[in-house]
């Protein structure tokens, strides 16, 4: 990050963990918060907020008290934004931003693990699953999805095959059929755009 240049690697002399970002380096700290608390989660493979603590973290925004200010927690740790775990090793799992965790009905869904299940499917290319406002559930699980060409997936038929793979509150609640993701220039979804795009689709149900 910016913020903090390099915070983990996987070792060149010991295991490197497929799909993980390493343990922390040498002098500095990592742990995992809950999203909603703060609260420090001890247990491993806890699924949190990711916080640093170390020699190599920024003093703060330039000129930007306010930013600073909300860049770290009261006792001085930083916010990375990202989500993640910390397994029994210490090797450290991203596993999304921050801004993009659902919260439905109360419970926490990763739109990561969703993605994954989604794009596992057959008949499907690629797919980003954000949060939009319900009036019932905070936010309704929901998922664009574009198809491979020729495949003859329905949004009824994807949700249905999910049930086999994901609890229940992670299904989403919409699957929406779409020609393409929103991207920025580097390539990047944009799911802020498809938060904003889909913000009334279910208060129009």
């Amino acid at each position: 990050m910016t913020e903090t240049l390099m915070n983990t690697s996987n070792p060149y002399d010991g295991p490197r963990v497929p799909g993980s970002v390493g343990p922390a380096l040498p002098g500095i700290l990592i742990r995992v918060t809950d999203p909603q608390d703060g609260a420090v989660l001890r247990e491993p493979d806890s699924i949190g907020a990711l916080e640093i603590s170390g020699p190599n973290v920024f003093a703060g925004y330039f000129r930007d008290a306010a930013q600073t200010r909300a860049a770290f927690t009261a006792d001085g740790w930083f916010k990375t934004g990202d989500l993640g775990r910390i397994d029994r090793d210490g090797y450290v799992h991203i596993v999304g931003r921050a801004k993009d965790l659902v919260i439905s009905g109360g419970y926490n869904v990763y739109p990561r693990e969703v993605e994954s299940e989604l794009d596992a499917l057959p008949g499907v290319a690629e797919s980003a699953v954000f949060g939009a406002p319900h009036p019932d559930f905070g936010e309704g699980v929901t998922a664009a999805v574009v198809l491979v060409s020729g495949a003859a997936l329905t949004e009824r038929g994807i949700i249905d095959a999910l049930r086999a793979r994901l609890s229940p509150y992670k299904i989403p609640k919409r699957v929406l059929l779409v020609t393409e993701l929103p991207r920025n220039i580097m390539g990047k979804v944009q799911k802020n755009v498809l938060r904003a795009t889909y913000a009334s689709l279910y208060r129009a149900e």
